[in-house]
């Protein structure tokens, strides 16, 4: 893309504005109604977050996922273990989460130490998948090589075969992750680049509030 195709693309920000008056002292409150304003808006993925982790030597990576839980005890999501972030969080368990909701010009960031959910937790919530998912889960090894797509549809095809009823098992390696955040970070986009950033900052069991510069 030319300068002048990415002068075109500018856009402003006016999504709204954000003071401190009316920010909840609690940032999960906070983040309970901005969630909720977002899927009164009709947004599509409203949960879908980013979530950023390293390896032991500090590389980052980042991929979308999403939100499944949320609650005071942290950010929930599910996924295998086995693949890029299963191997980062068990070797460096920390991570932020990043929420885009471009249609009320908002983010949220998320930072923590993340530990696994009990096999328990992951049991649950399995089961609660359609059943096309529950295949698809226990077919893939995420992010190891594939000869084809046509391996892995082989694959499916047999669980299917195997367990008629959709009762096919939860693959051991499949868990439940959970951020429990120190630090939260809210953005209101503003006009004329001028946006209202709030960081939380968990100090001796209590949130810190800061307005960031913009």
């Amino acid at each position: 893309m030319g300068n002048n195709d990415q002068h075109h693309a500018r856009r402003e920000y006016a999504g709204g504005a954000m003071s401190r008056a009316e920010l909840h002292e609690d940032p999960f409150q906070q983040f309970t109604t901005w969630l909720q304003q977002v899927i009164d808006f009709g947004s599509k993925d409203a949960t879908a977050m980013t979530l950023a982790t390293a390896d032991a030597d500090g590389a980052p990576s980042a991929r979308t996922v999403l939100l499944k839980q949320h609650s005071a005890n942290g950010f929930v999501w599910f996924t295998d273990s086995r693949s890029r972030k299963g191997h980062e969080l068990s070797v460096n368990p920390r991570a932020e989460l990043l929420f885009y909701w471009r249609d009320l010009d908002r983010q949220v960031r998320a930072r923590g130490p993340v530990e696994a959910l009990p096999p328990g937790e992951a049991d649950a919530y399995f089961q609660s998948r359609p059943p096309g998912s529950r295949f698809s889960t226990a077919a893939s090894e995420q992010t190891s090589v594939i000869a084809s797509r046509e391996v892995l549809e082989s694959r499916v095809a047999a669980l299917r075969a195997e367990y008629p009823h959709g009762n096919v098992p939860r693959p051991e390696a499949w868990i439940g992750y959970r951020l429990r955040p120190y630090s939260f970070e809210f953005w209101q986009g503003r006009e004329n680049r001028l946006h209202d950033r709030f960081r939380y900052l968990l100090e001796d069991g209590r949130w810190r509030i800061d307005r960031l510069s913009p």
